[in-house]
């Protein structure tokens, strides 16, 4: 049984930082393309950032130079640094996991291109 569970959110001043963790149970992070989505009310959706079974990193042009994406396969746990919060990086971020699927390069950021997602966790800027 695949879980994940997002923890770290919270509020923040602008310019602020926060770090949101994801720990996996059922898979193996270091076989697995896992990314940080969010979604804001009213809005779509989007990818963040993701890390394929390679350790290549992904990440949308808005948090570029501000965010972080790294795991600890010892750990199975999945992080999100992220730095010089801005009010419009508020949203709910997920955690997700291609279980047992092969992602290309190009689709790290689709949401389609995962199945299992964890409750969400709120950020407030």
């Amino acid at each position: 049984h695949v879980q994940l569970v997002e923890s770290g959110g919270g509020s923040v001043q602008a310019g602020g930082s926060l770090r949101l963790s994801c720990s996996a149970s059922g898979l193996e992070f270091s076989r697995t393309c896992v990314g940080w989505f969010r979604q804001a009310p009213g809005k779509a959706r989007e990818g963040v950032a993701a890390i394929d079974s390679d350790g290549r990193t992904i990440y949308i042009d808005s948090v570029k130079g501000r965010f972080t994406i790294s795991q600890d396969n010892a750990k199975n746990t999945l992080y999100l640094q992220m730095n010089s919060l801005k009010p419009e990086d508020s949203a709910t971020y997920y955690c997700a996991a291609a279980y047992g699927l092969w992602v290309g390069y190009s689709h790290l950021l689709t949401e389609n291109s995962y199945q299992r997602w964890g409750q969400g966790t709120q950020v407030t800027v």
